[in-house]
């Protein structure tokens, strides 16, 4: 009898041997069965091994969502190597700074982002750059690994040992200007978190997901990792500039389910009539990344009345995924996250560390296989949040008197502006290089479309000593562009508490 697979890896070596043609990933220029994924992952594997990799070694990607950036992935975990999974959108001091935090010492990179250059220039010694993507840049920078010279290798799969304690992932979520936050996820944490999800979903071999979502966040992650697990297919839409094309192509490619953030519905249901296609296969849709309202939720129930709906909340931390609302729970517990995925615990606890009653607000708490190992290279960061076992999420919540939860806010000041997770302090020490600014304070303000928008509150060193166009200018070559302030407004003085910290809840009902 055969064993049952203790890795995700171990997991797909397992459908690629069973189901070798059936169809694994589809992006914009070209399909791959899972057979052509594990070679090309056995590609990758070769590579790294024969470039010096040892288990437990670092390696970076900054890949969008692909064909290649699934075969990387795989590739990584075959060599028994850890994958760090990069944002496609960040400018090259933050990749630079995230390589080497996690001491990363191969970078995997789109030949085509247009930070390639400068990331060459900044890397240290000892880093292995390769090229991903046909042909070579014009100017490609110096000692650049070729992807040809890679996909022309032997493939290798080494099978090496790996157990549920051996660390998988790390995936950076905020504080990248001086002090990434990396959490780590063990290949435990992400067969248990797959596991639960898909018990909820009932996902199966047959299915097959349009998937919109970057894979190097959490929340795409799992999509990725769900979907491979099972057999099913992922068909890749990288952008959501043309919604029609997104919804014709959920119709012509007759997917069974979507993933989305409160925004991408937003954008789907404004922009586009979903009666004027035939969506009849479509049997489920995801979402998470913040709170959806309640109105937009209807909506979209209106337009695909046919469809389960699983309304979700999770945290990186987390691996993914805590809690789900049971589609046939609705319109019962409207407004609701739902209940703990099936192999985790969820209490809501009081300042005073007990559990709370029904509809007494306190911190989400989370206990099980999927907690995160902690953060990278950083205890003190860790110990605030994993405590006697159990994560403490920052997130403030109540339950009602059948153990549903319900959102009331979060105890940190982290924006959550569509699907990203960002962070003000690293937009205020951006924005606070400039010689004109006294101060800055970066707050998220409520927004229909994104959940909340970026607001900089400025206080100028002298009056009119700079303008919003340059603060924006600034930002723009510095950050990405997720993380560029909406809206700027300049003021006399933050306001501020006795001992000096700024009130931001001020800050957000003023920007309201």
């Amino acid at each position: 009898m055969a064993s049952t697979p203790v890795t995700l890896i171990d997991r797909f070596r397992a459908t690629a041997d069973a189901s070798p043609n059936a169809l694994a990933v589809v992006d914009s220029t070209h399909q791959a069965n899972y057979q052509g994924i594990f070679a090309l992952a056995g590609k990758v594997s070769r590579h790294l091994l024969e470039s010096g990799l040892k288990k437990g070694d670092r390696v970076s990607l900054l890949v969008a969502n692909s064909v290649e950036y699934v075969g990387i992935f795989y590739g990584i975990w075959a060599a028994g190597g850890v994958t760090v999974a990069l944002n496609t959108q960040a400018k090259a001091r933050d990749i630079i700074n995230w390589v080497s935090h996690s001491g990363a010492k191969w970078l995997f990179v789109d030949q085509r982002n247009k930070e390639l250059g400068a990331i060459a220039a900044g890397l240290g010694p000892g880093i292995e750059l390769i090229g991903v993507g046909e042909g070579m840049p014009a100017k490609p920078p110096a000692a650049m690994v070729s992807w040809q010279a890679v996909i022309e290798r032997n493939p290798s799969d080494p099978a090496i040992s790996l157990t549920s304690s051996d660390l998988a992932s790390i995936i950076y979520t905020s504080g990248t200007t001086g002090h990434p936050k990396g959490v780590t996820l063990s290949h435990g944490n992400l067969s248990a978190n797959v596991a639960s999800i898909l018990a909820y979903l009932g996902l199966s071999k047959n299915d097959s997901i349009l998937n919109v979502l970057p894979f190097y966040y959490s929340y795409g992650n799992s999509v990725l990792h769900t979907h491979l697990a099972v057999g099913g297919s992922l068909i890749l839409e990288n952008s959501l500039a043309y919604p029609h094309r997104v919804v014709e192509k959920i119709a012509t490619q007759g997917v069974s389910g979507f993933s989305g953030v409160p925004s991408t519905f937003a954008l789907l249901l404004g922009r586009v009539n979903l009666l004027d296609y035939d969506l009849s296969k479509l049997r489920y849709i995801t979402q998470a990344g913040g709170a959806m309202a309640p109105v937009l939720i209807d909506r979209l129930l209106t337009a695909l009345p046919h469809i389960d709906l699983f309304v979700m909340y999770g945290q990186t931390e987390a691996t993914a995924r805590l809690t789900y609302l049971p589609p046939d729970k609705l319109k019962e517990k409207r407004g609701s996250i739902g209940i703990a995925i099936p192999d985790t615990v969820i209490q809501v606890r009081n300042k005073q560390g007990r559990i709370a009653k029904p509809q007494e607000t306190g911190e989400i708490c989370a206990a099980g296989k999927n907690i995160m190992q902690g953060y990278w290279r950083d205890s003190e960061k860790t110990a605030q949040v994993l405590r006697d076992g159990w994560l403490y999420t920052g997130d403030l919540a109540h339950t009602d008197s059948d153990g549903y939860l319900y959102i009331d806010g979060r105890s940190s000041d982290m924006i959550k502006s569509g699907a990203n997770r960002i962070s003000p302090k690293e937009i205020e020490e951006v924005i606070q290089e400039l010689d004109g600014i006294l101060e800055v304070a970066v707050v998220g303000c409520p927004d229909e479309m994104l959940g909340e928008i970026i607001k900089a509150y400025v206080v100028p060193k002298k009056q009119n000593a700079l303008d919003k166009r340059e603060i924006q200018h600034h930002c723009k070559n510095n950050l990405a562009i997720y993380k560029i302030p909406r809206s700027i407004e300049f003021i006399d003085e933050l306001p501020k508490t006795a001992s000096g910290k700024v009130k931001k809840y001020l800050l957000q009902d003023k920007g309201s």
